[in-house]
């Protein structure tokens, strides 16, 4: 139960709330015993009297109203004798339904406000928690992604954080309320009769073994039926995604059935736990009727040998019938809680995942690139092999260089290293001779502006994409940087202009319209340093033209980092550095590199033939 109080700590922020729930929730737990105890005079006065009200005037308490519980009973039972003297029994009869009525009102008025604040703690806490995850999503590195599934992410984020609110969080009701409703009858019990509810004590322990070895094998269940929604999620997820792949090889049965097969095994463990949490609460309403039918023999027993009043033993039931509701719902939160704590364990492979990439204590702050940025000596891998070895590069302020090479040598690694997406396990990257990461993130990458071979657009108007990262743009200031992007005529033939929506990852885009809104956000965060990463390798003839234009303005008397396979594109960089392996073995300029005759120059002879 580690897990289940770590959440409840959640509630730290709404601790007003909660008081006030627990307030209102021992109001109502009052009110529905007075409405109860009522029926003690009912039946004692009323409906037995033969005698009994001029015996209990004659015998008027000589003991104080609350010295004890005997005196307080005494008390009660004359004053209504009094009035059944004085009024009659139907005017008394009529005066203790309408406090039945009035305390029924009042109970049912507190727990109105009890459950009125518990939403807000309930909702609240659910939204501090998804905060929290995303939070976090963000600040871990990208390196935690590539070893999870994004349909898995998604489904812990919404899913298991659902499965908690409901099994969990729902139960806090049932937390506060129920045990307070609990203690508050057990004590009236006590006080009613001590020697039956101790017989009824013994009860307990039994009941809670049995329970207690249903929401075990729940939990197991639970857990395994996240996962493989996930799994699920996960599958759609990508399906989605390739779905021109999937029509375009034919697969669609293939897909089918695989999905079939995975839905049928989510079902299959889903029919499992719900069997098994469907029996939690019948079996604490038979455990509860057992109960009070043992004590109804063994009380009966008692009132027979006139151990206690015929009269006491029927409200004695009747306080009893009302422990079945709490312990029932406490039994019901507790299976549900195991469901929930499952989801918990699945939502810390996030909120518990190590955060590698962080500001140091004294993290300093940069405004520019001043200097030069310098790699020296970097080493770097993802798990067992070298992607990078050894690799050294100085690049000058307002410089361009370009790094050029086959697939898997290395480039976007190298320059990923950059932004601090990874961290390099050998050497440094300094930027102004300062290693970077000494360097608080949010200053380093604001120097920054990256446009890749694969767009991100965010599904939203185009004006918000472009002024994705600055903070109240201007309808002038983005216009000039879409104009700069060659992006400015295409945006305004369509029907909204700038208002108009991209779709999902830019979907309503062309790849090449894609891009250069991509440049436009470049454009207007105005950075400091560019990193290019193959920006025109997918685009046709046209649009590449067109981009290149964009990226040739983009880059002026700006420090420039160029990723390409399109040889090309670079042919007027400051330096070219080729990669093979994870190692550059080639610098130098376009002409020097040709002269060279070496790796560049067959590269170049191999796109030429193409």
């Amino acid at each position: 139960m580690i897990e289940f109080l770590k959440i409840l700590t959640l509630v730290k922020g709404y601790y007003k709330h909660a008081a006030l729930n627990v307030f209102f929730n021992v109001l109502g737990m009052l009110f529905s015993a007075f409405s109860i105890i009522l029926l003690i005079p009912i039946m004692e006065i009323l409906f037995n009297q033969d005698g009994k009200v001029q015996k209990i005037l004659e015998n008027k308490p000589v003991t104080d109203f609350f010295s004890d519980g005997y005196s307080l009973k005494e008390h009660g039972f004359y004053f209504l004798a009094e009035q059944i003297q004085l009024n009659g029994s139907a005017v008394v009869l009529m005066y203790v339904c309408i406090m039945v009525v009035l305390f029924t009102f009042l109970k049912n008025a507190s727990i109105y406000f009890a459950l009125y604040f518990i939403a807000v703690i309930r909702n609240g806490v659910i939204k501090d928690y998804r905060n929290t995850m995303y939070s976090q999503i963000l600040n871990l590195q990208l390196s935690f992604f590539s070893e999870e599934k994004k349909g898995d992410i998604i489904s812990k984020m919404t899913n298991d954080l659902k499965e908690v609110e409901w099994s969990i969080l729902k139960s806090i009701e049932a937390t506060f309320r129920d045990p307070l409703n609990i203690v508050i009858y057990f004590v009236i019990l006590i006080w009613m009769s001590p020697e039956l509810t101790l017989f009824l004590a013994v009860f307990f322990p039994i009941a809670g073994v049995m329970i207690g070895f249903i929401a075990k094998r729940l939990r197991g269940n639970a857990t395994k039926g996240q996962s493989k929604l996930g799994d699920l999620i996960a599958f759609l997820e990508e399906s989605i995604s390739g779905l021109r792949i999937i029509k375009g090889f034919s697969v669609e049965e293939k897909s089918i059935r695989r999905f079939d097969q995975l839905n049928k095994e989510y079902n299959r463990l889903m029919i499992k736990m719900y069997r098994k949490a469907d029996l939690a609460s019948p079996m604490s309403e038979f455990l509860g009727i057992t109960l009070i039918a043992a004590v109804l023999w063994y009380g009966g027993l008692l009132a027979i040998d006139g151990n206690i009043d015929g009269s006491f033993f029927i409200a004695y039931i009747a306080f009893l019938s009302q422990l079945i509701s709490p312990f029932k719902a406490i039994t019901k939160a507790y299976s549900n809680a195991q469901k929930g704590l499952s989801a918990i364990n699945r939502i810390k492979d996030i909120t518990e995942a190590e955060v590698l990439i962080f500001d140091q204590p004294d993290a300093k702050n940069i405004k520019s690139l001043n200097s030069d940025i310098s790699f020296s000596n970097v080493s770097f891998k993802y798990e067992k092999d070298w992607v990078l070895n050894d690799v050294s590069l100085e690049l000058k302020k307002g410089q361009t260089i370009a790094l050029v090479g086959q697939s898997g040598s290395g480039k976007t690694t190298l320059a990923d290293l950059l932004p601090r997406f990874y961290e390099p396990q050998k050497g440094q990257v300094k930027i102004d001779d300062v290693p970077i990461n000494e360097l608080s993130l949010k200053s380093l990458r604001s120097l920054l502006g990256i446009v890749t071979q694969e767009s991100i657009l965010f599904n939203d108007t185009i004006f918000n994409n472009i002024a994705f990262s600055v903070d109240n743009a201007s309808k002038e200031d983005v216009e000039n940087a879409a104009k700069i992007a060659n992006a400015h005529d295409f945006i305004m033939s369509f029907e909204n202009g700038y208002d108009s929506i991209v779709g999902d990852g830019g979907g309503k885009l062309s790849g090449g319209q894609k891009q250069r809104i991509a440049i436009a956000r470049a454009v207007l965060k105005n950075p400091d340093v560019l990193i290019l990463d193959e920006a025109t390798s997918a685009l046709d003839t046209e649009a590449e033209k067109l981009v290149q234009q964009a990226l040739h303005r983009l880059m002026k008397n700006r420090t420039s980092l160029v990723i390409a396979h399109r040889l090309s594109t670079i042919q007027h960089a400051d330096c070219i550095l080729v990669m093979n392996k994870g190692e550059i073995v080639e610098r130098g300029t376009h002409q020097e590199l040709i002269e060279k005759d070496g790796v560049y120059n067959r590269l170049i002879q191999m796109q030429s033939f193409s």
